[in-house]
């Protein structure tokens, strides 16, 4: 039984933008449709205007139909008793839509009090019900604490559930797992499985995540710039797409399986042209094999809580990347990752250990103008959430300029300049140079920072899951700019990522991170083909594969002998 018919959908802004131009979509009960494509491309604006959410005064045509009943032009009231007992939402970041100053209890319980008229026990019980059917470990406890309390993971959850409150026949899952870690993730997709086939919902699933698409959808509906341009069973859509833009969709995914596009990145000069790898850096000086351009040695942290007992974030953690290298760092949310990042862009203090950036020692975090700018010339970062590094006041090309000025001694003309070729290495343009944060899209910010961050020219760059929010393409294109500064001038990165397959693409050393310690370190390629400790084991497990993957590597298993 069709549960959501979008039919012939068109949207126009008020100054006759048209943002949607022929939607036309279905979901049936029990099914997950995926909706991917890029930033912009019109997924979220289509499952939004589901509840009746679209752009105010635009104009709309077609229609869209939720459990029988027409959504477009339905009166205040028939929207309230959509969104309140027919389809939910859950959001792409949770921190976003969860008030800061209450309580988990009172996100959950405020719908069932008002909406359904139940008692504050009765709501309460019903809470925790639904905090232990998406798997929280305390959910009595949960009930009395704050938002800051829980991890990213433990926070979707709880949107997840928020949205179960009224018991929807359709889920809306807007980007829900974008920036959480590969365990997590499985666990949260495990979680809406569950829900969907214990209540019979439909599921609409946006995600530009192909694989992840690929491994939890029945149907696909790829979007670009407002329209429709594949549909079909999600089998046959990813390994032989007929739309032009989806084949290059599939082919800008990096995988596990194979190192991808852009080839190994490799230091030094080819031997000769034959066996010449793809990318090779060309460093701009000699390299001292005994000095590394990033030193790291022996470094902890332990965070001291009023009232609790002391975090041991780092662990006697040693790392070394020579000039013009990649390293990854990978493991779960609260593995240590971060925290031995901002250690070494100067942001946290160590209580033990070294840190050297090209020789000399950045250990103390900088006190004086003069050693802030001197170390953020060394290091520079760029973090996970580009909102939150960006002042929303000022426009793109203001905020790299700044940094321009700050460091250098261009002039306002060169500076300028600088700025729009800086934009323009980033996929930018001049037009984005006057935009501010707040006009832009999230894969628009993150080039902005990134931008920035290399305008220092810097020696190093760590890079904080700074590609998890990025649609396939433009994650592709940083990449490639990534690469291509490291082979124009020997760019050192320290890559902070729960993205495998992109890990895979661009660093050759791997050190991978449990409860602040480095459990496993070594080649990239050598340690995802044959990792060696079970945690390393269990992150690979976790990536999310499509089930025809799944029944290959089965089969192979079967055929060598070895249990699936």
């Amino acid at each position: 039984m069709t549960l959501l018919d979008i039919s012939d959908y068109t949207l126009d802004l008020p100054d006759g933008t048209r943002l949607l131009d022929g939607v036309s979509l279905t979901v049936a009960v029990g099914e997950t449709v995926g909706l991917v494509g890029e930033s912009g491309s019109g997924k979220s604006l289509t499952a939004r205007s589901v509840l009746g959410m679209q752009p105010r005064g635009a104009t709309t045509g077609g229609s869209v139909r939720l459990d029988g009943r027409e959504v477009l032009g339905a009166p205040a009231g028939d929207l309230l008793a959509v969104r309140r007992s027919s389809a939910g939402m859950v959001f792409q970041d949770p921190r976003a839509g969860i008030n800061p100053m209450r309580t988990i209890g009172d996100h959950l319980t405020e719908t069932l009090r008002l909406v359904d008229g139940r008692s504050k026990s009765d709501a309460e019980a019903r809470a925790v019900e639904l905090l232990r059917a998406v798997r929280l470990p305390r959910p009595e406890d949960h009930l009395r604490q704050y938002p800051h309390e829980l991890s990213g993971g433990m926070l979707q959850r709880v949107m997840i559930a928020g949205a179960l409150t009224s018991s929807p026949r359709l889920l809306i899952c807007d980007e829900p797992t974008t920036a959480l870690d590969v365990t997590t993730q499985a666990e949260i997709i495990s979680v809406l499985g569950e829900q969907r086939a214990t209540r019979g919902m439909g599921m609409l699933f946006i995600t530009h995540d192909l694989n992840l698409a690929a491994s939890i959808c029945d149907r696909v509906y790829v979007m670009n710039a407002g329209r429709v341009e594949e549909e079909g069973d999600a089998r046959r859509v990813f390994r032989n797409p007929q739309a032009a833009y989806t084949r290059r969709l599939v082919a800008a995914t990096p995988t596990i399986a194979s190192i991808g596009p852009l080839g190994p990145v490799v230091i030094g000069e080819a031997t000769d042209a034959a066996s010449a790898p793809r990318s090779v850096v060309e460093l701009p000086r000699a390299v001292d094999a005994e000095a590394p351009m990033l030193d790291v040695r022996s470094i902890a942290k332990t965070y001291h809580l009023h009232g609790k007992p002391p975090v041991r974030a780092v662990v006697d953690a040693s790392i070394e990347i020579p000039l013009g290298s990649a390293l990854a760092v990978v493991g779960e949310s609260g593995s240590g990752k971060s925290t031995l990042a901002r250690m070494i862009v100067g942001l946290e203090s160590a209580d033990t250990g070294e840190i050297l950036v090209d020789g000399v020692v950045r250990t103390a975090m900088p006190r004086r103008r003069a050693e802030r700018l001197a170390h953020s010339r060394s290091v520079q970062m760029v973090f996970q959430d580009p909102y939150l590094s960006l002042d929303p006041r000022i426009s793109a090309g203001r905020a790299i300029e700044d940094t321009l000025r700050l460091h250098s001694t261009l002039t306002s003309r060169d500076a300028r300049t600088r700025v729009l070729d800086l934009l323009e290495q980033v996929g930018l343009g001049e037009r984005h140079a006057t935009a501010v944060p707040r006009t832009l899209s999230g894969g628009q910010r993150q080039r902005v920072a990134i931008a920035r961050a290399l305008a220092v020219e810097p020696d190093v760059l760590v890079m904080d899951e700074a590609t998890s929010a990025l649609d396939v393409s433009v994650q592709a294109q940083v990449l490639d700019l990534v690469a291509g500064i490291r082979r124009e001038r020997g760019l050192t990165v320290l890559f902070i990522s729960h993205d495998l397959a992109v890990v895979r693409r661009v660093c050759e050393q791997t050190v991978v991170m449990r409860s602040g310690e480095i459990v496993e370190r070594g080649a990239t390629a050598t340690l995802l083909e044959r990792p060696r400790h079970p945690y390393t084991r269990l992150l690979l497990d976790s990536v999310p594969r499509p089930d025809w993957d799944l029944d290959a590597l089965a089969a192979i298993d079967r055929t060598e002998g070895v249990p699936a």
